[in-house]
């Protein structure tokens, strides 16, 4: 039987994380397992996830987004693997049309969902005032649809579902991009550069808070990052990964 694990990267935001965590366990409809990546966090992470079903790794210090990735998905059993942001809220019917999605194509390399917050082709118009009202509007809206499946040039690492044949084939994300930014460009890149298809599941929609971690280090700080690792994808491929958005 098929298994998908959830990896979840978190630092210092048990709030988010256990509204993560609560909705995976309300609408997910499909077997999973969820693993936890804390990157060193002093906000009760720990604590919380010791008391819950998932498998916790813990990190000694803040790593950045992608080791904590790579550390979670070495961790993970699962035939599937999906890797989301502790700020992600997933709703009904979204782990079983992502499925659907995936297997659709044995060449699908990696599926996402569309959302209210994300750079490029994945962001659609929501509008809602609370998660409640969210939920009760995706319910109607996470109705599994072929019709709104959509091949695309580049997919956010908010919610990335991928097969472990894929990584067994292309690796782990690369680490270059720590703490954050274009490690998932690359990985999309590197799935396209193998023969693999990138599809949006415009069936499924997932409620981003959008960039909780990041934004706490300062708009300056963070914009600096993009800028360096734009430049370290451009150094390693030598294509610029804006035309991909």
């Amino acid at each position: 039987m098929t298994m998908t694990s959830i990896v979840i990267p978190t630092y210092n935001e048990l709030g988010l994380l256990r509204e993560c965590i609560a909705a995976i366990e309300t609408y997910s409809d499909a077997p999973y397992e969820i693993v936890v990546v804390d990157n060193g966090s002093t906000d009760g992470t720990l604590e919380y996830c010791l008391q819950k079903p998932v498998t916790l790794v813990s990190l000694p210090a803040n790593r950045g987004f992608p080791e904590a990735c790579n550390t979670g998905l070495l961790a993970a059993s699962g035939t599937e693997l999906l890797l989301l942001n502790n700020d992600v809220v997933v709703t009904h019917n979204w782990l079983s049309n992502l499925l659907k999605c995936l297997y659709s194509d044995r060449k699908a390399g990696i599926v996402g969902p569309r959302t209210n917050y994300a750079s490029g082709r994945q962001q659609m118009e929501l509008y809602y005032d609370s998660l409640d009202e969210f939920h009760r509007m995706a319910e109607t809206m996470n109705r599994s649809d072929g019709r709104k499946w959509e091949e695309v040039t580049r997919l956010v690492g908010l919610c990335f579902l991928f097969r472990r044949d894929l990584m067994d084939r292309i690796g782990l994300l690369d680490e270059r991009f720590s703490p954050g930014h274009y490690e998932d460009d690359d990985y999309c890149y590197r799935t396209r550069l193998e023969g693999y298809r990138l599809l949006m599941a415009g069936d499924t929609v997932v409620h981003h808070h959008g960039s909780a971690s990041f934004r706490k280090q300062g708009q300056e700080r963070m914009d600096r990052l993009v800028e360096t690792n734009y430049r370290k994808f451009i150094e390693k491929w030598g294509v610029d990964p804006k035309q991909f958005i």
